[in-house]
């Protein structure tokens, strides 16, 4: 876990946004759902802003700036989500910053063959044992998106995957109110009950706005479900700077928040003081292709805007890093990789997903993953920032060994070696000899020797007796609920 912007500890701090820029773009955001509306599709959530002031006009919906406002109120600073077993407590909120994988990618590299294929079921279990086993991913997303299963379950069945091959937090996704349902199932089994899981969820729901200024059916029921169920909703989106919205970092950060904000309204009027982190990525349209450039420096830059804008409302905040237009784990990725982790530290979003993305989110790469958790490692060393008192600065040592000295041999000073200094896992630094003699292997076959040592070796903890019989049943449940909305 990295504890970044901590004041206390004087470690590094960025901002892109000051505070008066910050209360220009918020009340711009109001302004804009005062006047412009957000289109919503969902005819509870349009009744529910009705109710409270709002305007309707079909499926407009203008929302007045004090109810926007009574929502951020009510939205808690924090909330936590939990591990099954009651590991791996992630505690959600403005600088510390938590990583993970993202959700949806249509194709998966495989992990044996290292072909560029279609997704396929059972590859959100081979991510969830990959980021089980490193030691800097802090929360599970699928990384896939496949198709071979009934395709309003895929969700559900991500999940069970999920569920079986990890004890850390999970961020699942869903499409309809059947899915979550399905979803909610299955982690009250592993939770032990629907008490437990609303004492200490295992997971949180991730879904998606639309832009501009729109919020689909399915995501709104289920934003307002898990808001019941004591379940932490993440609500992200961004912009295509330039298609989406117009060419300006500005209005596109305006779009950003007028959509999450939205959302939250929605949410916090449902169940008031309910846990949920809103999230953006405004990227730049790619010039030559009108695609999002995932791995551009104005989305990390746009992303740390957001973060300032999260933080000046008080309010939790998912971003992005480890999103590559790549094609394969090569320099591209790792160069905009790295950025993007830094940035994202720096910022202190709360958390910060689609690690293991290349080629504009359409590949996930364990590979990737595995090069990340690397990068973010070393991310985590800088926001340690340097401490400085008597006992670091060792004055009494420095006049022991005296001018011209040396100081391995002082104990005082090699015991603090390990955690002073950063080791790698992955990057190589022997000298050129001793790298030949070992097969001289670049970065990108190191990566893949370290993940096929995980794929072979590493066992996540099991599930609690009997989960994964009732985990299947509930599969074969919800199978049986399709078939019959299908006849």
């Amino acid at each position: 876990m990295i504890i970044a912007n901590s004041l206390e500890l004087h470690t590094p701090q960025f901002r892109v946004l000051a505070d008066d820029q910050c209360q220009e773009l918020i009340t711009a955001a109001l302004e804009c759902l005062r006047r412009v509306g957000i289109r919503m599709h969902n005819q509870a959530a349009r009744d529910l802003l009705e109710a409270h002031g709002a305007t309707i006009h079909g499926e407009i919906v203008n929302i007045p700036a004090d109810l926007v406002r009574q929502a951020i109120a009510s939205t808690p600073h924090e909330f936590t989500v939990w591990g099954r077993e009651g590991k791996h407590e992630m505690r959600v909120a403005l600088d510390r910053v938590h990583f993970g994988p993202g959700p949806t990618c249509t194709y998966f590299n495989d992990p044996v063959t290292g072909e560029r294929r279609k997704a396929r079921r059972g590859d959100a279990g081979l991510t969830a044992k990959v980021c089980d086993a490193l030691p800097n991913i802090d929360y599970i997303m699928g990384l896939s998106l496949f198709d071979d299963v009934t395709p309003e379950l895929a969700s559900v069945y991500e999940f069970a995957e999920e569920l079986t091959n990890t004890s850390k937090p999970i961020i699942c996704w869903a499409n309809t109110p059947g899915s979550f349902l399905d979803i909610h199932r299955m982690a009250a089994v592993v939770a032990g009950s629907e008490t437990a899981l609303r004492e200490k969820p295992i997971f949180a729901y991730f879904t998606t706005y639309e832009s501009p200024l729109k919020l689909a059916d399915g995501p709104l029921a289920n934003m307002m479900l898990a808001a019941e169920r004591g379940i932490p909703v993440i609500c992200l989106g961004g912009p295509t700077v330039g298609l989406e919205s117009p060419f300006t970092g500005a209005s596109a950060l305006v779009l950003h928040l007028a959509s999450a904000l939205a959302a939250l309204t929605v949410v916090q009027l449902k169940v008031p003081g309910a846990a949920m982190a809103i999230g953006g990525l405004p990227s730049m349209m790619d010039l030559r292709t009108a695609r999002p450039a995932y791995g551009s420096p104005e989305a990390s830059l746009h992303s740390a805007a957001c973060v300032d804008l999260a933080r000046f409302l008080g309010l939790p905040f998912m971003g992005t890093a480890g999103a590559s237009e790549a094609k394969a784990v090569d320099a591209q990725a790792g160069a905009e990789a790295a950025l993007q982790v830094m940035l994202s530290a720096l910022s202190g979003a709360s958390l910060v997903h689609d690690a293991g993305f290349l080629d504009c989110a359409d590949i996930g790469s364990l590979a990737y993953l595995v090069l990340i958790d690397e990068i973010i490692s070393m991310a985590a060393r800088v926001m340690r920032g340097v401490q400085v008192n008597a006992e670091t600065i060792m004055l009494d040592l420095l006049e022991k060994v005296g001018p011209g000295g040396t100081f391995i041999n002082q104990t005082e000073s090699a015991v603090l070696c390990r955690a002073e200094a950063w080791v790698p896992s992955v990057l190589d630094r022997s000298p050129y000899n001793t790298w030949e003699s070992k097969g001289s292997k670049q970065t990108d076959q190191l990566v893949e020797q370290k993940l096929q040592k995980i794929l072979k070796n590493h066992q996540p903890a099991p599930l609690p007796e009997g989960a994964a019989g009732k985990i299947e049943r509930i599969l074969i449940e919800a199978e049986e609920r399709e078939q019959n909305h299908s006849h």
